[in-house]
């Protein structure tokens, strides 16, 4: 006999918001609260006006909405007990709301949980232009109110995810020992496959299969970002989609008539984090709390990589399921999503993993058996993985600590000082080439260690082609390169020795 507390996710819903004038969208409120209607009608039960938890991811598209709880809920005519929004638009946010609703209902605090999430970057961006004097889209994705505009780091101009995540991706790649060939041929096949998925998902927002090579090269509808990543390997931000689930307990679906072929049972998660501040991290080349929140959330459910049957692994940006695919040992000929990856399913900031849920959900009550999720979120700081599963999950007990940080803490290694005035002899440790929207290169930035093992930036101006040719370069690695830190105004020059 079943646990009358065991909590199962029995309705999912995602939105799509195409309209004909960019103008007339929802907003993020009115995304949630369809998606929500959605799921209430994929339950089939009426379960939104007696929820007694409200979880929301927060979004950046209407900054006007900062908490978008009390509204939703006024929307949906709900009075839930406990209302709660993310404490940051963060890719982990909804899988941590999912393990919140399952350790609640496992508590016998929650009956029905609801959970949604949106962006409407697409309408907001349209909005803006259209208000604006010179009607010029601003970057919501570099203004947005949670992001440091000013600092050291951000002089040197990393200031948004694609700035800083493909530190990550050189660095790996020389660990690994690959050519960027190499490198980039892994990224041109893990996004091709998730192109596939997308294809075949009829939520997804780009729908259309792409090859490994068209995805890594170069072109005018394909032009580079920040090196090595060209715009289809990016996040795809400019969406307005919005997705939601609910959560309730066995006994809970029961007495409401939900059929058990709808139930998709939640096992227990981990959850671990990198600092704040990517430049106080030990190594650009492993996260020891990402191991560590997917290593656990299997341990904590009696699985091994073998009893997955599917995967969705967090897809900002190629470094990230790279990284992730390896601790699982999951091979590269199989798709690591269930949605389409945050560029071709939709890159709607924090709330992609709602979508990733609602698809797993679909995928097994077709299929059947055991999924992991695996969210990120930040600059590769904050780590989620929980499990899911069309049976129960033996082992996965409630209410259950997902908080793994003195684990990942005692794991990591020792992260290097700063010297941020530092002039002289250096080594590269990793690096990245900003283009501008011709294609050509504007400036790159080295991270690099000082004779003593510190930590500084370098800057490589626009002007200086032969530094940046050979950071591009097809052949040859840069990474562990010896080179100059020379005091500059204002900011400090990386050359090659």
């Amino acid at each position: 006999m079943l646990d009358e507390r065991l909590p199962v996710i029995v309705g999912v819903g995602q939105i799509n918001d195409r309209p004909a004038n960019l103008l007339d969208g929802m907003d993020p409120v009115e995304l949630m609260a369809a998606a929500l209607e959605k799921a209430q009608a994929d339950a089939g039960a009426d379960l939104l006006g007696d929820a007694d938890y409200l979880g929301v991811v927060q979004q950046i598209a209407f900054p006007a909405i900062a908490n978008a709880c009390e509204p939703l809920a006024a929307r949906l005519g709900a009075s839930p007990a406990v209302m709660f929004q993310s404490h940051g638009p963060n890719g982990d946010s909804p899988v941590m709301l999912l393990n919140e609703a399952a350790n609640r209902i496992g508590a016998g605090e929650t009956r029905i949980a609801i959970i949604a999430g949106a962006e409407a970057l697409r309408t907001a961006g349209a909005r803006a232009a259209a208000a604006a004097a010179d009607g010029q889209k601003p970057d919501a994705l570099r203004q947005a109110a949670h992001r440091k505009m000013l600092g050291y780091a951000q002089s040197y101009g990393l200031v948004a995810p694609v700035d800083v995540y493909p530190l990550y991706e050189n660095a790996l790649r020389h660990s690994l020992g690959q050519t960027l060939a190499e490198a980039q041929a892994e990224s041109g096949a893990i996004w091709s496959r998730f192109s596939e998925v997308a294809a075949a998902n009829e939520n997804a927002w780009i729908r259309k299969p792409v090859s490994a090579a068209e995805i890594v090269t170069p072109s005018d509808s394909n032009r580079p970002i920040a090196f090595p990543y060209t715009k289809l390997q990016v996040a795809n931000a400019a969406v307005n989609q919005g997705a939601a689930f609910i959560v309730t307990s066995v006994g809970e679906a029961r007495r409401r008539g939900i059929p058990e072929a709808k139930w998709i049972y939640v096992g227990n998660g981990a959850a671990a984090h990198e600092h704040d501040s990517w430049l106080e991290r030990d190594t650009y080349d492993h996260s020891a709390s990402m191991e560590v929140s997917i290593r656990r959330t299997l341990d904590l459910n009696a699985l091994t990589p073998a009893d997955l049957d599917t995967v969705e692994l967090y897809s900002c940006f190629p470094c990230i399921p790279k990284l992730a695919r390896r601790i699982i040992d999951w091979p590269l000929d199989k798709p690591a999503t269930v949605f389409g990856g945050l560029t071709f399913g939709g890159g709607p900031i924090g709330n992609y993993m709602s979508h990733a849920i609602a698809s797993m959900v679909d995928q097994l009550r077709a299929r059947g058996g055991t999924g992991l999720l695996f969210a990120n979120g930040g600059f590769a700081t904050h780590n989620h993985t929980i499990a899911v599963s069309s049976q129960p999950i033996a082992a996965a007990s409630f209410p259950r600590s997902y908080d793994f940080q003195a684990e990942a803490d005692a794991l990591r290694g020792a992260i290097p000082a700063q010297d941020r005035d530092y002039a002289g002899p250096a080594t590269l440790e990793t690096y990245t080439v900003f283009y501008g929207r011709d294609g050509q290169p504007r400036s790159g930035v080295v991270v690099a260690r000082t004779p003593d093992g510190k930590r500084t930036l370098g800057h490589v101006p626009g002007s200086d082609e032969a530094t940046l040719a050979r950071l591009t370069a097809s052949d040859g690695d840069p990474v562990g390169a010896a080179g100059t830190i020379g005091a500059g105004d204002p900011l400090n020059l990386w050359a090659f020795a």
